[in-house]
């Protein structure tokens, strides 16, 4: 039995590309509506499995093609994060077999495959109870790393990454000079496809590290979302799941979690430290002018369209680069209008992780440090 997939997004397209011939099904992929149709000619496959939202030719487009060419009815399944009711019913008033909305398991689409054209002969292979999810948009997440080959968590890193297609992991090594960057390779080994490496021989501090791994993820056209996230998982991946969501289901161009201790989360911090962030976010919002209760949060996911305006130019400092993104915001939409496009987000679950690279002596510092933002952003 033959499918053939049409997807934009490499990620997509290889997991489900995977998953479908582990099942037995002979499968041939495209990434746009153009290059289905010429596949669709030659193939002459049992079923289309095809996203709605691709540039120039989009999914209802290859569906009006289709229907137009052949003689047969060959069943047509929509998988995308389109979730439009006039683009749906468009798509069943067209002849479309059936219409899933991302984010969906790889089981559920191979159950609703089998419903439409059954099982292969050659298939030996039953359904894993692990729910992988597709997601409804590509994300891309820089972690840097300094000397963190102690504290890396490899396995919840894998195990992220195996669960979640649409997830790219990008490991910026900042010149570390333990073996971490053994580490990483370990890591990334057998998992190419969503966990990459980016390399700097030298160290240049977190908000370099943090630059030059967002500027590397926003050449690949696939990811419609780019963040951050620190190495030690002090925020975990359900949190920033969270985050993306708020992201994918609002207005917003950056979504930024939140260490706010309350009812119901588990924010746990050091006893000076906290008194240390609670000074420090009181300048902070003193500089941006904008009710902020955590800027410096190491979780963050923004809207690709605004990457380049944030992140073309180094930063003036090391540490507080985060302050500086907002203040750049601020400064491209202006004062009340920026306000309408970052969201703080309170986190369910924050842990202090021991070995922080962020010593007392270096928060005494950040207030000069505050001081020369202020200057250079007036």
């Amino acid at each position: 039995m033959k499918i053939l997939t049409i997807d934009d997004q490499t990620l997509i397209l290889l997991s489900v590309e995977k998953k479908l011939q582990e099942m037995g099904y002979e499968v041939r992929t495209a990434s746009t509506g153009e290059e289905g149709i010429a596949l669709f000619k030659t193939f002459q496959p049992d079923l289309v499995l095809v996203d709605i939202n691709m540039p120039n030719m989009n999914g209802i487009d290859v569906v009006k093609k289709i229907k137009s060419i052949e003689k047969r009815q060959t069943p047509i399944l929509v998988m995308s994060g389109n979730t439009n009711e006039d683009v749906i019913m468009e798509g069943f008033e067209l002849g479309v077999d059936d219409y899933m909305k991302k984010p969906v398991s790889l089981n559920e689409m191979v159950a609703r495959i089998k419903r439409l054209i059954g099982s292969p002969e050659t298939n030996t292979i039953q359904n894993n109870p692990e729910a992988r999810m597709l997601q409804k948009h590509c994300v891309g997440v820089v972690i840097p790393c300094y000397n963190e080959a102690e504290r890396l968590s490899s396995t919840e890193f894998k195990d992220f990454a195996h669960r979640n297609l649409g997830y790219h992991l990008c490991f910026v090594n900042d010149g570390s000079t333990d073996n971490t960057l053994e580490v990483l390779e370990e890591l990334k080994s057998g998992n190419e496809e969503n966990i990459s490496i980016y390399d700097c021989v030298q160290n240049g501090g977190k908000a370099e590290a943090v630059r030059q791994g967002i500027l590397h993820l926003e050449k690949d056209s696939q990811l419609d979302y780019i963040g951050f996230l620190d190495a030690d998982l002090s925020t975990d991946f359900r949190d920033f799941d969270d985050l993306v969501q708020t992201l994918e289901n609002s207005e917003y161009k950056i979504v930024s979690g939140s260490r706010m201790s309350r009812m119901g989360a588990d924010i746990t911090k050091e006893s000076a430290r906290k008194i240390i962030s609670m000074t420090i976010n009181l300048i902070i919002r003193t500089i941006l002018k904008m009710p902020f209760n955590d800027t410096q949060c190491g979780a963050k996911i923004m809207k690709r369209d605004i990457v380049k305006m944030l992140f073309t130019k180094p930063f003036i400092t090391k540490w507080l680069f985060d302050v500086e993104l907002f203040m750049r915001m601020r400064k491209h939409y202006g004062k009340q209008e920026v306000k309408k496009f970052i969201c703080e987000q309170p986190l369910k679950r924050w842990i202090h992780a021991d070995g922080s690279k962020l010593s007392m002596k270096d928060s005494i510092k950040i207030v000069g440090q505050l001081a020369k933002i202020a200057i250079a952003y007036k």
